[in-house]
């Protein structure tokens, strides 16, 4: 039985939309402002429309298996063994299934990990852990200090399993290494043969691998680009298929003994397509050594340069969506770093968090259900494809250069990263890369952070024979960070946070907008800002600035009420005492007259707010 609505179309009645339709509509709204007004870039020059259309001709980019989810790994970073055996097990209890072990003075151990490779170190953290149960368990030995995968083969074949049932990664990463510690204790030739001649060890022992790592991290870490992390990626992997080939592995089984690890951020469809092109990427140098592709094993690891030490519960935000990206990209397995790394070692909520955001993605919204659902779409088609080309120039550079030693040690690499990290922070420092929680929308009264108390380690040297600039690790919102570090200072010091008061004219819907501006301005350098209602006249306006014990003033208001009162409302916060007085917006033809009643700065959208804050906290300091 069929009711009267199973043939309604709804759309039927409605003509067909078309883009021109939609870009006259565009236009309309902007008002003779160019199209290209809407089309962003990234810092690989790529441009991304506000729309597309479907692509059209497209295949399927395959990573998991079919509806398969992707692995849920816990990083396992306390130094003492004991103790990071009690929080693995506990991991494993509680949803996740796999560990990522981070040893101290690894390029991506954060400041913690386990202490060292020692038998006895490994004998206690992997107390009670039932290798071949299934779960996954991720090495990251670290160059010069002990060979954490033999000793790890050594246990397993202790206990009697049997290697080939354990998923292990040894993720040996000599030259990601390298890259950050910036050097290398010998020239790569000398070296290639003593790496190869251990995978082969473990590949006789029976076990699986993969066994080394390209490590996309040390690129994306620095501050570089999308394109960029992916060519050194794509370098690295090249740069070992070469010695593994050299060291008399087959070529087909040498390809089988490398991974991936990239790095997921909160853009959500740059990070689709990165994932993405890493696998046509791969597939394309396959190609070119005769060999039928075949899906790498690509993990993914939540960007440590995007996580804030202030109002910390926002990281879990950008953690939640690059997982979601990572993971509709075909991740295999994903590392998420708890939302309170910045701030030391992490306690058992802010890893239960960590684990929960995949878990919540897989078992209620059932992410991996669906393979590679970008497939076709036009935004992340175009994407991916484009950050192909861009990379495989980039990839083809470094081998022009004599590969991804030669490219490090000539500094081809760090150049470029270098000027996209400058570029990148310059956006920061302007607030055009926004950092919510850091550089817009601060929260001055947050809510204490607790983690473990647990000092984290210090650099050793490496002193090695070559040296080169290093890929050294940043976090973008530390500019902003150290600000708000001075003005926990100054309120220990003196019982209150440096002040600017919002000197509001007009009626609330005259000011509101660049009120809303200027206290996420100041606030994000630590600058409390004391609001006030709207005042019409001079002396009313004054008498409230005194009462707030503030020494700097901004006028907020719309560029009606500007014309009306500011001048007047200037004067009067000079008389007053103001030792600073700033305009929010743009003073235009009044500049001269503003400035002489004593408005001394003008803030708008795209200043430098670091170099404005430092200016405003030196000014308090000195008061």
């Amino acid at each position: 039985m069929t009711s009267a609505t199973d043939d309604l179309k709804l759309a039927a009645d409605f003509p067909k939309a078309t883009e021109d339709d939609w870009r006259k509509l565009v236009d309309g709204v902007l008002k003779g402002a160019p199209f290209e007004k809407l089309v962003a870039k990234t810092y690989d020059g790529l441009k991304i429309a506000p729309i597309y259309t479907r692509a059209k001709g497209t295949e399927p980019v395959f990573g998991r298996a079919p509806a398969a989810p992707w692995q849920i790994m816990q990083r396992v970073d306390h130094p003492d063994a004991a103790k990071a055996n009690a929080l693995a097990l506990r991991d494993l209890e509680n949803g996740a299934t796999g560990l990522e072990i981070e040893f101290e003075g690894g390029p991506g151990a954060r400041g913690f990990g386990v202490a060292d490779a020692a038998p006895e170190t490994l004998k206690k953290l992997f107390d009670g852990v039932i290798l071949d149960a299934g779960i996954s368990i991720s090495l990251h030995p670290v160059l010069g200090r002990g060979n954490a995968g033999e000793a790890v083969a050594d246990l397993i074949e202790a206990q009697r399993i049997d290697p080939a049932k354990v998923d292990v990664r040894f993720n040996y990463q000599a030259l990601s290494t390298m890259a950050v510690r910036g050097g290398a204790p010998a020239p790569w030739s000398e070296m290639e043969k003593p790496f190869a001649t251990v995978v082969a060890g473990l590949m006789s022992r029976g076990f699986k691998g993969p066994f080394v790592l390209a490590d996309g991290r040390p690129v994306h870490d620095a501050g570089g680009s999308e394109a960029q992390e992916l060519a050194f990626a794509l370098a690295l992997a090249v740069a070992y298929l070469r010695l593994l080939e050299a060291g008399g592995i087959a070529l087909d089984l040498a390809r089988s003994a490398i991974s991936f690890r990239l790095i997921a951020d909160a853009d959500q469809f740059l990070t689709m397509a990165k994932f993405r092109a890493m696998r046509r990427l791969w597939a394309r140098v396959e190609q070119a050594c005769a060999l039928a592709p075949r899906p790498a094993f690509i993990a993914a690891e939540t960007a440590w340069r995007m996580l804030i030490q202030r109002d910390a519960y926002v990281n879990m935000l950008r953690a939640t969506m690059a997982t979601f990206a990572s993971g509709l990209g075909g991740a295999n397995a994903v590392t998420v770093l708890p939302h309170t790394l910045a701030l030391g070692l992490p306690d058992g909520f802010a890893r239960r968090v960590a684990r929960n955001t995949q878990l919540v993605l897989l078992e209620e919204s059932s992410l991996a259900k669906v393979s590679d659902p970008a497939a076709g779409t036009g935004g992340i088609e175009s994407l991916t494809t484009a950050l192909c080309e861009i990379v495989w120039s980039l990839f083809r550079e470094i081998e022009k250069a004599g590969g991804a030693f030669a490219a490090l040690q000539q500094g081809l690499i760090q150049s470029k990263v270098a000027a996209t990290r400058k570029a990148r922070e310059a956006n920061v420092s302007r607030r055009k890369d926004v950092l919510t929680g850091a550089s817009e929308f601060p929260n001055l009264h947050e809510a204490h952070v607790a983690v473990e108390d647990v000092e984290p380690f210090a650099p050793v040297p490496a002193n090695d024979a070559i040296a080169f600039e290093p890929l050294s690790p940043l976090r973008l919102a530390a500019p902003f960070e150290r600000l708000r570090d001075r003005s926990d200072q100054m309120l220990k010091a003196s019982g209150k946070r440096p002040r600017v008061f919002l000197a509001n004219l007009g009626t609330a819907a005259d000011f509101t907008a660049r009120a809303t501006f200027a206290k996420s301005f100041f606030e994000a350098g630590g600058i409390e800002a004391i609001g006030s209602e709207g005042f019409s006249d001079a002396a009313g306006l004054a008498a409230a600035f005194k009462g707030s014990g503030a020494p700097l003033a901004i006028l907020c208001s719309s560029d009606k009420v500007y014309a009306q009162l500011a001048t007047e409302a200037a004067k009067a916060l000079q008389a007053a005492g103001a030792n600073h007085i700033y305009f929010a917006g743009r003073p235009g033809e009044r500049e001269a007259e503003l400035r002489e009643a004593g408005v001394t700065d003008f803030i708008v959208a795209g200043d430098d707010a670091v170099a404005v804050l430092q200016k405003a906290c030196e000014r308090m300091e000195r008061t």
